[in-house]
């Protein structure tokens, strides 16, 4: 009996010493742990947010338990009753979801439309000057859509609102109409000049990759131009297309500068817009389940696309013979269509910028006369005669503090989630047929279905008290630098997986082989060759997050405002030349860096927005 106890302990032990060896070793290998590490990590920051603002919708919150006499915590369906079915659920849920549906779906259309056309015209055409034309539409996205927004507001704003006329009125002496000024309409065409550009790569890649013979045999057989667009083009570009769609749409529904700057001030409401709003009147709870809804709206879009995408039939269009194509020729039409391409890049593009430009040289508003200039929003020293005794940007202490924190915001970003993205590349292009690799693939991406005013909104009920791991990070730089990461790590990620596909996996293999540690096999063979999408990544998120305001709208104090805050802060005050002046360095700042990045190390834009 004694003896039967001690073999099964020592059995017992055995294999409690075998698991210990085989745990040990699994946790030697570095990709392995930084694996373990990747999904508590990301299931903290990503997961956890997600269904600690679900639950709070369901928890009273204390100003209401002391109204009720109930527990505070307690389960409660009332938050989600005064979003669906209340006296103030039209105004605070049903209109802003309309109105944000009807943005969302008329910028899809435009984009889709103006992407498209360019695109056709770019790569199918014998439209000249079509790398000048590829760039300055690419630049388009370098702007943020509120640039367009407060120019259009300069431009169209009457004085019947806000008090003084913008150039329109003062030039023609007519007063715009208010639909013209503010709401739904000047919001779709300022969205539709910003997310065409998604359009415009993801289909110009898509026609780029159909081989020219398909078409040249079309033609043999005596098919019409119009006949070959319809039968065999238009099908092999429908999945860019509905990508296209479902992307602008995803990315519009959560639009929050041109909505806000261009909708409050006439009480047009998006679901971004009424969630700000909502934070503001401290309507928190609300909030959340605008959020919620704001998330399963852009993860059904999503899907829907996926479902799409995937029913379509599947075409081999690159063969192994040459793809030359003989461009349509426009003919007579080539010098109006030119005209017509530069027109739309002036007045999308360039004009918005000098319309900023123009606008904060102005010393009164609504005054457009060479006697009015001044260059005292940019220069001047405080004189309390203007604009409260603000100085001008480059002597305000406080511009100077938002520009310092800014450049630390995005380049620790940057820095960070490029790397994390990296890893994470790494792990799920040698693990897609292990369920590690899947998992931390979808959730990596889940901060991309996630509206930015929702995910901001997420954090803020997260980090507004202490958690497991962190401390009470509100008000903090470092929770800034936290959402932004999680925010545009998909792009990294993205980016990582792409450059790890890449590489071949037996130069690791024969790395492994000759006795090379994991981190010299990252760092003298990975690294080197991945250098490409590595700067790709660093600069598309550098430039996201030099224009993002309503990822951290809801987050910075004045110890931690940065420029995109401080825009819109000089806006609802009313100091509109200074938000045209601070707009103008960001995208200054922006255009220099993408420069200097293309010159330095070819980096692309392109290739983390689509192209």
């Amino acid at each position: 009996m004694v003896s039967s106890e001690i073999s099964a302990m020592g059995k017992f032990s055995k294999k409690m010493h075998y698991n210990k060896t085989r745990l040990f070793n699994y946790l030697r290998n570095p990709p392995n742990l930084i694996t373990i590490v990747s999904i508590i990590v990301l299931l903290y920051l990503v997961v956890i947010p997600l269904w600690e603002i679900l639950s709070n919708t369901f928890q009273l919150q204390f100003r209401d338990a002391m109204k009720t006499g109930l527990s505070e915590g307690s389960f409660t369906l009332r938050y989600w009753i005064q979003t669906f079915a209340s006296t103030i659920s039209k105004a605070m849920f049903y209109k802003p979801l309309v109105n944000s549906l009807l943005i969302s779906l008329n910028v899809s259309v435009f984009g889709i439309l103006i992407g498209g056309i360019l695109a056709w015209l770019v790569t199918r055409t014998d439209l000249p000057l079509k790398n000048f034309f590829s760039f300055i539409l690419v630049v388009a996205y370098m702007v943020p859509s509120w640039c367009k927004a407060l120019s259009w507001q300069i431009i169209f704003k009457n004085d019947r609102i806000g008090g003084y006329p913008g150039m329109f009125q003062s030039i023609f002496k007519i007063a715009p109409p208010n639909w013209i000024s503010y709401g739904f309409f000047p919001i779709v065409i300022t969205l539709s000049l910003h997310y065409f550009v998604f359009s415009f790569l993801l289909i110009s890649a898509a026609l780029s990759s159909i081989g020219g013979d398909l078409e040249e045999m079309a033609e043999i057989t005596g098919a019409k131009r119009s006949t070959i667009l319809r039968r065999i083009t238009f099908p092999l570009v429908m999945p860019a297309i509905l990508s296209s769609f479902i992307l602008t749409f995803s990315k519009a529904i959560g639009s929050f500068g041109a909505p806000a700057f261009l909708g409050l001030k006439v009480n047009y409401y998006t679901l971004s817009t009424m969630i700000y709003a909502n934070i503001r009147n401290r309507m928190t709870t609300q909030a959340f389940t605008l959020s919620i809804v704001l998330i399963l709206v852009a993860s059904f879009t999503v899907y829907l696309n996926q479902k799409a995408i995937g029913k379509r039939k599947s075409f081999t269009t690159i063969g192994g013979k040459s793809t030359r194509r003989n461009f349509i020729k426009l003919k007579k039409f080539k010098p109006l269509v030119t005209i017509a391409v530069f027109l739309f890049v002036v007045l999308g593009v360039i004009m918005p910028l000098v319309v900023l430009v123009l606008q904060s040289l102005m010393l009164k508003k609504g005054v457009y006369s060479p006697s009015n200039l001044t260059l005292h929003f940019w220069i001047g020293e405080s004189n309390p005669a203007i604009a409260d005794g603000e100085a001008g940007i480059f002597h305000n202490p406080r511009i100077w503090l938002a520009l310092v924190n800014t450049m630390k915001l995005v380049i620790i970003t940057s820095l960070i989630a490029t790397v994390v993205g990296l890893l994470l590349g790494y792990i799920i292009s040698r693990g897609r047929k292990k369920i590690s690799g899947r998992f931390i693939e979808q959730i990596s991406f889940t901060p991309m279905l996630i509206p930015s005013i929702a995910l901001s909104t997420i954090y803020l009920s997260m980090f507004s008290k202490q958690q497991l791991f962190l401390p009470v990070l509100y008000g903090t730089f470092s929770l800034l630098v936290l959402i932004s990461i999680v925010k545009y790590l998909p792009f990294a990620v993205r980016s990582g997986t792409s450059s790890m596909m890449q590489i071949n996996s037996e130069l690791e293999e024969a790395a492994k082989i000759e006795g090379t540690p994991w981190h010299k096999i990252f760092s003298r063979l990975i690294l080197p060759l991945a250098k490409g999408g590595i700067f790709s990544a660093f600069l598309l998120i550098f430039i996201s997050g030099m224009k993002e305001l309503a990822l951290i709208m809801l987050l910075v104090t004045p110890e931690t405002s940065t420029l995109t805050t401080l825009t819109y802060s000089y806006t609802e005050s009313g100091f509109e030349q200074f938000s045209d002046a601070i707009t103008t360095l960001i995208i200054f700042i922006i255009i220099v860096v993408n420069f200097i990045a293309r010159k330095v190390s070819k980096a692309d834009i392109s290739q983390g927005i689509g192209g």
